[in-house]
């Protein structure tokens, strides 16, 4: 990797929060972003005919690369968030799943120092404390209700790096553990869930402000009872996130979803687990085995979905070309919302001086991924060719 002391993109079509600019410049030094315009100079970069765009923030991911964040193991975690970064994900969270409470509680104690160290930013605990009848790939033996206690024993497993925990409000202890979660300014998200609608709005009021996979492990919309996804939706202060494979969604529903809930309120995650970047096979998820046939991951008994093989570059592409969002909103919902939520909207999330030089180079024509910058140093790519030579 080289690092960008100081340099200049230029003659790329920028994607900032004001908008859609042509034939811009943007200005790296060190880890950061210095600026953004002014006339280009010799010794630039040449983007000419690429499309750059800020690093991806993922809220909702498993594994990747053949490796797991739920193994516990340091060097898997490290392997999925380099998988995942080659995609363009420069600030990645580390999703957990069901297992015993003292295997998850040391699993984030290991995931808790890769935090420290700045390859993560932070741990979501996706259960134990979710529904039965909700479980999708998780053990159900090893589903727990949402005690008070047992999810402050894994939140300080984390060691203040717990950003945010899955759990079904309506099992017992769940409003109070939302509130709790609140309290310690750890986001409380609804899912795996049989919550009806009345309960949903108590989780939100009682501090729940994101859906886990909205859609999926969760009741459908009836017309007489309207259930958690109708809740979640219309909720000003939920954020919602959606899994756009083409498999957990269909793209009318997506685009049901974000017609409702607006670019401000959509994160686009990839909830991947190990095949992410790999190809079909058996692979671990926790302590179950997912089967992997044609990109699409099952559990081995096929009773489930089990999370995707996505990377946020593939949902970039489907937002644009399947679901017809503007540049700008597919970049809002991959970048600039789940970055606010995580409370990192001052250092990432959008193409801004201060900010974190987190970057990903994209063709314009097709959207493919060329190159990725994540705090000034190039990751993936970054050979062009500089204004002014031959």
């Amino acid at each position: 990797m080289t690092v960008a002391d100081r340099t200049a993109l230029s003659g790329a079509r920028l994607v900032l929060p004001s908008g859609v600019v042509e034939d811009g410049r943007l200005v790296v030094e060190g880890a950061v972003v210095a600026g953004v315009g002014g006339p280009v100079a010799p010794g630039d970069l040449d983007l000419s005919g690429f499309t750059v765009v800020p690093g991806f923030v993922d809220l909702h991911v498993h594994g990747g690369g053949g490796a797991s964040y739920a193994s516990g193991v340091a060097e898997e975690a490290l392997r999925v968030a380099r998988t995942h970064l080659e995609h363009g994900t420069t600030t990645t969270m580390a999703s957990t799943v069901t297992g015993e409470i003292d295997e998850v509680a040391r699993q984030a104690a290991v995931l808790s120092e890769l935090v420290e160290d700045g390859v993560l930013a932070g741990i979501h605990f996706e259960g134990p404390f979710i529904s039965h009848n909700r479980c999708g790939a998780h053990r159900p033996d090893l589903l727990r209700d949402p005690d008070p206690a047992l999810v402050r024993k894994l939140v300080d497993a984390a060691r203040g790096r717990a950003r945010m925990v899955t759990l079904a409000p309506e099992l017992p202890g769940g409003l109070e553990s939302v509130r709790m979660l609140a309290e310690l300014g750890v986001v409380a998200a609804v899912g795996h869930t049989d919550a009806d609608y009345g309960r949903t709005l108590e989780a939100v009021e009682a501090g729940a402000t994101v859906a886990t996979h909205l859609f999926n492990a969760m009741p459908g919309i009836a017309h007489r009872a309207p259930g958690p996804i109708v809740a979640l939706l219309e909720d000003e202060r939920v954020t919602v996130e959606l899994i756009n494979d083409g498999v957990h969604l269909h793209p009318s529903v997506l685009d049901l979803a974000y017609g409702t809930a607006g670019a401000a309120r959509v994160a686009l995650i990839t909830d991947a687990m190990g095949a992410a970047g790999m190809g079909d096979g058996l692979y671990p998820l926790g302590p179950l085995q997912v089967e992997v046939k044609d990109g699409v991951a099952m559990l081995a008994d096929g009773s489930s979905i089990a999370g995707s093989t996505l990377t946020l570059d593939t949902v970039l592409r489907r937002a644009l070309t399947v679901n017809g969002l503007t540049l700008p909103q597919a970049v809002a919902a991959l970048s600039a919302t789940p970055a606010r939520l995580l409370g990192l909207g001052d250092r990432v999330g959008s193409l801004e001086p201060g900010k974190q030089a987190d970057l990903v180079v994209l063709d314009s024509a097709g959207y493919d991924l060329v190159a990725v910058m994540r705090r000034g140093e190039w990751a993936v790519g970054g050979t062009f060719p500089r204004v002014g030579t031959a």
